[in-house]
């Protein structure tokens, strides 16, 4: 299946775009940027309007073969000289030369501190409440993306051997009207989409093409000998087991949303037991018997944190602010502070026991890890000690 760009990417695109148009005098209609993932984007250019002090432009949003309601979208990028920015690089420069104590290398980073100011503009949403990729009052622009802008804006400086600031302002004219058929609004987010992406690149595959992929890896898991296969929705989930337990989890499979379909097929494989490493946004829907965690299908996070905090004793002014959470991370730091992290997460992780084996139908064992980013593990079955043992084994037969 064909892939597409992020909004970050054409965000970053348009920004490289406008900013090159601004300080070379001359049209750009295509322009090329390179995504964290590696694989160069090359896009048009379009609804370009130039100015003395400022340019603007546009990147079309495509998403390839995944179905995205930002697919078509223009994301425009308005750069212009930051003259506030320039004073403060020249007063900086200055400070450091009449000091005595700028170096080059101290000099340059003075200069690039602060040098490509980013924010948003019509249809790009603004963070309201807390636990977000960005903080409250800035801009829906996650800081990979703003990376990205940073980082090509700078090429485009460097090109020209231009030393003063510019603002980046990015904008989705139709983003507000986009942003009422995402989650935006119940996130806090207001007035328009989220400019988001971690790898620059849209990588689609269908349902039945993800389930296909996990039956292979299961199966080749199933021919090399094992009985027990350890499982995770992502990278996150390995990326936890490696950094916390030192267990390295690359031949781990990988079960996207699907782990009741993951489930059914390692236990019609033969597999005695799995064990299933996710963030607590995923796992606490399991919580709920909800075996599909995509949002589409279903969200109910917040809905099973409260009543979980409730039944743990959880006074009920505390628990409307867990319902009128953003993130399931920020529900967990209300626990943490009220002191009922504890009881809350082991209480929910008996509920994820009881569904994924009850999925398992008595002839596979489910053991289970929940995390969060900011809390490490929250909670873990008790047959996880075993775990701990058969992978130490596994991975030093693999050396």
């Amino acid at each position: 299946m064909r892939y597409g760009f992020t909004t970050g990417s054409c965000a970053a695109a348009a920004a490289k775009a406008a900013a090159y148009m601004l300080l070379s005098g001359r049209m750009k209609t295509e322009i090329t940027i390179e995504t964290p993932k590696g694989i160069p984007y090359k896009a048009q250019i379009l609804n370009i309007r130039r100015k003395e002090q400022e340019v603007s432009c546009a990147v079309e949003k495509d998403g390839g073969d995944d179905p995205d309601v930002t697919t078509g979208a223009l994301i425009f990028a308005r750069v212009s000289f930051g003259k506030n920015i320039m004073d403060e690089m020249k007063e900086n420069s200055r400070r450091l030369t009449d000091n005595g104590k700028g170096t080059g290398q101290e000099m340059s980073r003075s200069r690039a501190d602060g040098r490509i100011q980013i924010d948003g503009g019509k249809g790009v949403g603004r963070v309201t409440k807390p636990g977000l990729d960005q903080p409250v009052g800035n801009a829906a622009i996650n800081h990979v993306p703003r990376e990205m802008i940073t980082r090509e804006v700078l090429q485009v400086c460097d090109l020209f051997d231009y030393n003063g600031g510019l603002e980046v302002e990015i904008l989705v004219p139709d983003g507000e009207a986009l942003a009422e058929k995402t989650f935006n609004p119940r996130l806090g987010i207001k007035g328009g989409i989220s400019i988001l992406g971690t790898s620059g690149v849209v990588e689609p595959m269908s349902s039945q093409a993800v389930l296909d992929t996990i039956r292979v890896e299961l199966n080749q898991r199933k021919a090399l000998g094992f009985d027990y296969v350890a499982v995770s929705p992502g990278n996150y989930g390995q990326d936890f087991m490696k950094n916390v337990y030192g267990y390295d989890l690359d031949k781990s499979v990988k079960c996207s949303n699907f782990i009741g379909n993951t489930i059914d097929m390692a236990e019609e494989l033969g597999f005695r037991k799995m064990l299933l490493t996710g963030h607590i946004g995923k796992l606490i829907k399991v919580a709920g018997g909800i075996m599909n965690t995509h949002s589409a299908e279903g969200d109910c996070r917040m809905e099973l944190l409260t009543a979980f905090a409730v039944k743990q004793g959880l006074d009920a002014g505390k628990a409307r602010e867990i319902l009128d959470c953003a993130t399931t991370e920020e529900a967990v730091r209300i626990l943490e502070e009220n002191g009922k992290r504890e009881p809350v997460m082991e209480y929910a992780m008996e509920r994820i026991l009881y569904y994924l084996n009850k999925r398992a139908k008595g002839t596979m064992k489910v053991d289970c890890i929940m995390y969060a980013n900011a809390f490490g593990e929250l909670a873990k079955s008790k047959g996880v000690a075993e775990w701990f043992t058969l992978l130490a084994q596994e991975q030093e037969q693999q050396i």
